[in-house]
């Protein structure tokens, strides 16, 4: 507050905008599990017990995708909306009046989950070609809270920083359906900003898995 109270207008958002958008980064750390986690995946692999999970008659992807589109749902009604609730009682947050903001903002939360889903199973995958992922975790653990607008708002980022911070990924869990919510990005290109990347990491996903199906196979499991 001190920050925007010196800086009107920094970024782009007002004082009401930029207290909203810390609340609601805080309501995205549940549903987008920014910290990491959420799939008992690596876990499946360390113990063997993916090899089960292969030869069953459903994608393993799509199968761990619908878990976790659960847990978001779960998280978001526990995890985020009271504590959000508590901070519009208390700060007076930003409330959209144009029920099309509600929709975009939605979707650009559903969007931003499975994006979310589809970044933390290519970590969880890994645990097929390294001893320990541990390390794959906290690389990813990093890059999440840092590209995806946790720590900061990616508009303040200078330069091609801001530029490249944008166009990654990870700026789809947390910047994206902020401005939605706060109408400060075009619906369309937000929303097919996010449904791209969905689309490109399910994808990699999907050959990721096709190349740890092979890679069980040879080593007998």
């Amino acid at each position: 507050m001190a920050l925007w109270q010196a800086r009107p207008g920094l970024a782009g958002y007002d004082l009401a905008d930029a207290v909203t958008f810390c609340f609601l980064s805080q309501a995205f750390i549940g549903p987008m599990q920014v910290f990491g986690g959420g799939l008992e995946l690596s876990e499946r692999v360390r113990s063997g017990d993916v090899a089960l999970d292969l030869v069953r008659p459903a994608s393993l992807q799509m199968w761990s995708l619908a878990d976790d589109l659960g847990r978001a749902a779960y998280l978001l009604l526990l995890r985020s909306l009271p504590p959000t609730a508590i901070g519009a009682m208390l700060f007076g947050l930003v409330v959209p009046v144009d029920p099309m903001t509600w929709v975009s903002f939605t979707a650009g939360l559903g969007l931003g989950v499975v994006v979310s889903f589809a970044l933390r199973y290519l970590v969880a995958l890994s645990a097929c070609w390294v001893v320990d992922d541990r390390g794959v975790q906290s690389l990813s653990l990093v890059t999440t809270l840092f590209f995806s607008g946790m720590v900061l708002p990616l508009n303040l980022f200078p330069g091609w920083l801001g530029t490249l911070a944008e166009a990654l990924p990870w700026s789809a869990m947390v910047q994206v359906p902020a401005d939605l919510y706060l109408g400060k990005r075009e619906v369309l290109e937000a929303l097919g900003f996010q449904a791209a990347w969905a689309v490109a990491l399910l994808i990699l996903g999907a050959l990721a898995t096709g190349a740890a199906r092979r890679k069980v196979v040879i080593q007998g499991g």
